[in-house]
C-alpha cells in the first residue's frame, strides 16, 4: 500500500493532503543527503538557532523545504519549526484552516559530516477554535501533546523511511528512489517486548541525577546484576537515529536532566522532539515519560 491510500482510509482530507505535503519535502531532503558533498550544501553556517546552537547549510535548506511545501496545504494556518525565532503564519485560523504543524526540520544535524543517520521529526495540532477569524499566535501551540493528531520521523540512512501515527497505531513506509512513491512495508509496529539494549550518552554519566546513574549501573553489571541479563549500549548522537533503533529492536532511550544546566529539565525540546516521539512511542505499545509523568502531558 502506498501512503497516500494509507491516509485516504483513516485520516480526513485535508489532515491526509498535510501530512502529504511534509513527506513530499523530506523526499527533497532525502535527495540532498543522498547527493552529499558533491552538492555543496554541508558545513556550518556563522549563525545560531534560537536553541543557540551552530547552524549546518542543511538545516537551513531543510527548514526552507518544508515550510514551501507545506504552505501549499490548504488546511494549514500556521508552522513552527525549531530552526525559527517565532512562528510562520501561512493562513488565519478558522474552520477551514484548522492546522497547526511543529517540526524539526534536520534532527542530528551534527552527524551530517560523518555520513551518520539523521533525520525530521514533525507533528501536528488542531488550532484552538477562535470565536472569528484571525491570526495564529505562539499561545496557540502551547498545547499539551496529548492533542497531536499525527506525528511522524523520517530517518534518512541506508533507506530512506517514515514512521508514522495517525492516532490509530503505528505504520512504516519505505521510499522508493526509482518511483518516488513511499511504500508500506510494516502495517502494525510494536515495540519487542524484550530487548538488550539502552540508548544514553555514557560521556555525561559523571553529572547524571542518582536514580539514572543507578539504572544505568544495573544494566552494566549485566546477568549477574539485579536485572538478570547482559546488556549492549548504542549511542548515535541523533534521537531520529536512537529511537528507530528501539523501534525495530526494542530498548530504552534516555536523555536526562544533569548537574551542568541544574535550572534545566533536560535536552529535549518538547513541541519538536518529545511530543512526537512520545506520542509514537506510546502508539507502538510503548511508554515515554520525564521520571515523574508521561512526557507528553505537560504543557
Amino acid at each position: 500500500m502506498i501512503l497516500s491510500r494509507y491516509l485516504e482510509t483513516r485520516t480526513p482530507e485535508p489532515l491526509a493532503d498535510l501530512l502529504l505535503k511534509v513527506v513530499d519535502a523530506c523526499t527533497g531532503i532525502s535527495d540532498l543527503v543522498r547527493a552529499g558533498a558533491a552538492n555543496e550544501i554541508f558545513g556550518e553556517l556563522a549563525t545560531e538557532n534560537v536553541q543557540g546552537e551552530t547552524q549546518k547549510k542543511l538545516d537551513v535548506i531543510s527548514n526552507d523545504l518544508l515550510l514551501d511545501a507545506c504552505a501549499e496545504a490548504r488546511a494549514l494556518a500556521a508552522m513552527a519549526s525549531e530552526e525559527l525565532d517565532s512562528i510562520h503564519p501561512v493562513r488565519s485560523i478558522r474552520p477551514d484552516h484548522p492546522y497547526l504543524l511543529l517540526f524539526d526540520p534536520l534532527d542530528g544535524s551534527s552527524n551530517i559530516d560523518i555520513n551518520a543517520p539523521i533525520g525530521t521529526i514533525f507533528s501536528v495540532l488542531r488550532a484552538p477554535s477562535p470565536e472569528r477569524e484571525r491570526a495564529a499566535l505562539e499561545s496557540d501551540f502551547l498545547q499539551s501533546g496529548r492533542a497531536q493528531l499525527a506525528a511522524g520521523y523520517v530517518i534518512y540512512g541506508p533507506q530512506t523511511t517514515l514512521v508514522l501515527t495517525v492516532g490509530q497505531g503505528v505504520a512504516m513506509f519505505t521510499l522508493d528512489p526509482a518511483g518516488r512513491e513511499w511504500m508500506q512495508t510494516r502495517a502494525e509496529l510494536a515495540l519487542p517486548r524484550e530487548t538488550q539494549e539502552f540508548a544514553i550518552n555514557a560521556s555525561n554519566a559523571r553529572h547524571w541525577d542518582t536514580p539514572v546513574s543507578r539504572y544505568i549501573e544495573d544494566c552494566l553489571a549485566g546477568k549477574t546484576g539485579p536485572l538478570g541479563k547482559n546488556y549492549n549500549m548504542r549511542w548515535v548522537g541523533s534521537m531520529v537515529g536512537d529511537v528507530h533503533r528501539i523501534m525495530i529492536r526494542g530498548g530504552v532511550f534516555l536523555y536526562p536532566w544533569d548537574r551542568r544546566e541544574p535550572d534545566r529539565p533536560g535536552k529535549l525540546r518538547q513541541l519538536y522532539e518529545a511530543n512526537p516521539m512520545a506520542m509514537i512511542v506510546e502508539q507502538a505499545g510503548g511508554l515515554a515519560f520525564d521520571g515523574l509523568r508521561p512526557t507528553h502531558d505537560a504543557r
